[in-house]
């Protein structure tokens, strides 16, 4: 009876909407009212000692294993305990949990390489064409899709560069290419990129010498902090600063300001929560090790220090809302593949862990933002107007 005391405490104040839970005695309850949409099935007891002591990881790790079924949407059930003020979502050590990471260059390579090497054929399953593993730019909103979303998103942070043509562009964690190789393809720049996964290298030096580029592009299988004394007149670099950990945040962007000549644009594309940095036991096990993600006036802090100045910042937390919605539906297309090729336990972890990042978008609890950036004075060699990045 403790158990059921303290689940229906829990469950009956974490949702603004009614719900069902069955137990594991096969007894259920309705909580809130009106008739629910979203079933949550406990399988198993899950000790109370797990949850309170961090309820991301336990609940994660429960509907890995089954010891949780949901019957509804995932997205919308973990975004209505993020809007309950009183839902356990909500609780210290679930929004604070702060692993001791360390980010060695050693151990950033592996753990990069846990993420993204799990295989080029697994991630081609279920993004876009492009290869493109961040958010996208959705300039007709419900009309575009995600190619060319991603395409426009490209672009979209090129142009905010305003680059000339001959110049160089340094692609800090250049993902699988698309960047840097548009860069150097449409906008006529000397390109760099740098990655940490074997597996985005060897991709992208094949697209390198397929397109005949080695004259204007090249990838290196290097920490970023191992570049030397060499600057560039761009730099972009896009969802990279997750990784580099809370103590490293500020040499990350003295790094940029580093490589980034006198009066130099980047653009640092990156998610961000306005309310503070946080890390998710959850996520930090099993999905990215050694992932932080920064609160805004802690980039910003990290920005000035390094000596770089704001020229423009823009929020774009819906776009990537409606990424992983596509993300998602893509992979559960191809669910019995990837179940096959991977496993139950690791197709139910890579669903929850979609459709959670959905529902904290949809939330608010986390946001992406492009901030541009100048070694110099703000603006400089930049349009007086914000017009030109919108080609206009």
């Amino acid at each position: 009876m403790l158990e059921k005391s303290f689940y229906k405490k829990m469950l009956s104040k974490s949702f603004p909407f009614p719900i069902k839970v069955s137990y594991w005695d096969g007894k259920s309850e309705i909580y809130g009212n009106g008739t629910p949409n979203i079933e949550i099935v406990f399988n198993e007891k899950i000790p109370i000692s797990d949850i309170t002591r961090n309820a991301s990881l336990a609940l994660g790790e429960a509907y890995m294993d089954k010891k949780i079924e949901i019957n509804g949407s995932l997205q919308k059930l973990i975004f209505g305990a993020y809007e309950s003020a009183d839902s356990f979502m909500r609780s210290s050590k679930f929004r604070k949990f702060m692993p001791h990471q360390k980010h060695t260059e050693e151990q950033s390579e592996k753990d990069v390489q846990s993420h993204y090497d799990i295989g080029n054929d697994f991630y081609r399953l279920w993004l876009d064409p492009t290869m493109t593993y961040s958010c996208a730019y959705f300039k007709k909103d419900n009309e575009d899709d995600l190619e060319k979303a991603q395409i426009d998103k490209i672009k979209h942070i090129l142009e905010k560069l305003n680059p000339e043509k001959g110049k160089t562009l340094l692609d800090i964690g250049c993902g699988w290419g698309t960047l840097m190789l548009t860069a150097a393809k449409e906008y006529g720049l000397k390109v760099t990129g740098v990655t940490l996964s074997e597996e985005q290298y060897k991709l992208v030096q094949k697209k390198i010498y397929d397109e005949n580029l080695q004259d204007v592009a090249e990838v290196k299988l290097e920490d970023y902090r191992e570049l030397g004394n060499e600057q560039w007149d761009y730099i972009t670099s896009v969802g990279m600063f997750e990784h580099v950990g809370k103590e490293n945040l500020g040499q990350y962007f003295a790094d940029v300001a580093k490589y980034l000549k006198k009066d130099g644009v980047a653009l640092i594309h990156g998610i961000t929560r306005q309310q503070g940095g946080a890390s998710n036991a959850w996520i930090d096990r099993y999905i990215f090790p050694g992932g932080y993600i920064p609160g805004l006036e802690e980039n910003v802090h990290h920005i000035v220090a390094s000596g770089l100045q704001i020229d423009d910042m823009e929020m774009l937390r819906r776009h990537y809302q409606r990424t992983l919605e596509i993300w998602d539906n893509n992979f559960n297309k191809q669910r019995d593949v990837i179940e096959k090729k991977m496993g139950e336990r690791f197709t139910r972890m890579w669903d929850l862990y979609l459709q959670a990042c959905a529902a904290s978008f949809e939330s608010g609890n986390i946001d992406v933002v492009q901030y541009l950036l100048t070694k110099g004075a703000s603006g400089k060699n930049l349009p007086m107007t914000r017009d030109y990045m919108l080609g206009q």
